[in-house]
């Protein structure tokens, strides 16, 4: 009797832990953690597509040089760092709460766009309008040093490296981001290391610009800062006719 209760006690132990690791191995736990692992990479990627090719640290690198071209190389570089922090939390920020902002205040995207179009209209048009490098160097020594952290995010991060384009654009994914875990969560994640990517890549494109101006010389940088500026005014003009278009498309227009 004694044997065959022991044995009893074994089979039932075995049948416990079989059920145990059939409980770990559920395939709907698997299934979820891959619908979770997959909306995260998702998330990663459109936030990558969609603001990268906005913020453009590549084209926004020679104006950074320009307007920093009297700076030291440690001031530029630490620039380059509140920069790039700047612009991680602004787009991030503008993900989370900016729809939230907008409708507090009533402001709608358009509007928007047409005040940041503007701002970037007249950055385009002051670089393009900008003196020679002796008159910065002349005006930089009249700029105390404190004042560098200022500058680092008006106007370098705001509207010159993150502007009106890159805001509604993060403002427009947080307000279309799924609802309820776990895609909201996998949303967010991706979106954040999204802006960590954006911000990494404004950091090293500035921190490493004065090497691309070596590469190029005086003239093709001219040329560059030059060519960046009119296309940061046609993307200003864009910005604004974008605004407008929604603005005017709104107007009941009465027909007689």
């Amino acid at each position: 009797m004694e044997e065959n209760t022991q044995a009893d006690l074994r089979i039932e132990s075995k049948k416990s832990l079989s059920k145990r690791s059939i409980g770990a191995d559920d395939p709907a736990e698997k299934i979820v953690a891959d619908l979770i692992v997959t909306d995260l990479l998702k998330a990663t990627l459109l936030a990558v597509s969609a603001l990268f090719p906005i913020v453009n640290p590549l084209g926004g690198s020679p104006i950074f040089l320009s307007l920093t071209s009297g700076y030291e190389d440690s001031e530029r570089h630490a620039l380059s760092r509140l920069i790039g922090m700047n612009s991680f939390f602004l787009l991030i920020g503008s993900y989370l709460i900016g729809s939230h902002i907008l409708a507090f205040f009533g402001i709608s995207l358009p509007v928007v766009q047409v005040g940041g179009g503007l701002v970037v209209i007249a950055s385009g048009w002051g670089i393009l309008q900008r003196g020679s490098d002796e008159e910065r160097n002349a005006v930089h020594r009249n700029i105390q040093p404190r004042d560098h952290r200022r500058e680092a995010f008006y106007p370098l991060t705001l509207p010159l490296t993150v502007g009106p384009g890159s805001i509604s654009v993060a403002i427009t994914l947080g307000a279309n981001a799924p609802h309820g875990y776990p895609a909201n969560l996998a949303a967010i994640s991706g979106t954040l290391i999204g802006s960590v990517v954006i911000g990494l890549s404004v950091y090293l494109c500035y921190r490493f610009a004065d090497r691309l101006a070596r590469i190029l010389g005086p003239t093709g940088m001219t040329v560059i800062v030059r060519l960046t500026a009119f296309l940061l005014l046609c993307i200003g003009v864009q910005i604004l006719w974008n605004g407008l278009r929604v603005l005017i498309s709104s107007v009941p227009l009465i027909v007689r």
